[in-house]
């Protein structure tokens, strides 16, 4: 498997998790206390405050369980960009996605908390297996999927929007708010400024250990705002969710440090079936690895 092809899937899959996660979590702290009813179907006003937002996009994410997304964003100089669906169950989340990285398309599936990457032909006979997917699992010992590991036993729960909802809420504050229409649905649109410093765990926690405290190092005492922007539903479900972590990867002193993306959401509560690939068609990565030499 080239070099390039596991860049550029890992990229979209920590990007589109980073996205996923964001979902229904980017509009915290705020001040008052507002109670908030959906009147009869009719779009209600604003949250004002953290805590009641985190418990009705919980309850609007648990009914639902499901949804479609797609997703455009930057990463170091990077275009990439993933359509997919998701089926929410905490630990047992799981997803399919098709992402474009680096000029490279990659098929990605997760199922229990490993990761299944689509082989095109010609890969397959680069690692001489005529097995069309490779599998990285998160207690895999081969350098890609130890370097990966970490995303991976975290994935299925962050992809969860009402879990990161509650987590992203103590490290925000709301801007603004206002009501809209996007792509002709009334919504409720949010800007957000999440704080960095308070909950620089939040921000590190899909990187390997080794890396991880490194770049908590790098971050430790720095003022990082990062501005998202969230648009609600009448059922408190994100339709459409931007961040730009550009702020965080420069204080990091990334080369070409922007980390920008859009996530938009639809097909809230529509069946997904995603299941792993037939068991004589997979490979494991950390084979195919040690196979090639690497």
């Amino acid at each position: 498997m080239r070099k390039t092809t596991l860049v550029a899937a890992g990229a979209a899959l920590v990007l589109t998790l980073t996205a996923c996660s964001t979902s229904g979590t980017a509009a915290p702290a705020g001040a008052g206390n507002q109670p908030q009813a959906n009147g009869g179907g009719l779009l209600a006003s604003p949250f004002t405050d953290a805590i009641q937002l985190a418990s009705a996009s919980k309850q609007g994410t648990e009914k639902s369980k499901s949804a479609k997304f797609t997703m455009e964003g930057s990463a170091a100089g990077q275009t990439i960009s993933a359509t997919g669906a998701m089926a929410i169950d905490g630990a047992n989340t799981k997803f399919s996605m098709t992402s474009t990285a680096a000029g490279e398309t990659t098929e990605m599936r997760m199922v229990d908390k490993v990761m299944y990457i689509k082989l095109p032909a010609e890969q397959q006979k680069q690692m001489g297996t005529d097995k069309s997917w490779a599998k990285i699992s998160a207690d895999g010992t081969d350098p890609v999927s130890q370097a990966m590991g970490a995303s991976l036993t975290q994935s299925a729960e962050q992809s969860d929007p009402s879990k990161m909802l509650d987590q992203i809420s103590k490290a925000g504050r709301i801007i603004s708010s206002d009501q809209t229409e996007l792509n002709g649905e009334q919504v409720n649109h949010y800007k957000v400024e999440l704080d960095v410093a308070k909950a620089v765990d939040q921000f590190t926690g899909q990187l390997p250990a080794a890396t991880r405290d490194k770049v908590a190092e790098m971050l430790k005492g720095k003022d990082i705002k990062i501005p998202a922007e969230l648009w609600l539903n009448k059922d408190n479900l994100p339709v459409q969710v931007t961040m730009d972590q550009g702020p965080m990867m420069q204080a990091m002193g990334v080369p070409a440090g922007d980390a920008k993306f859009t996530m938009k959401y639809s097909d809230w509560g529509t069946q997904v079936d995603v299941s792993a690939p037939p068991a004589d068609q997979v490979v494991d990565l950390g084979e195919l690895m040690k196979k090639a030499g690497r």
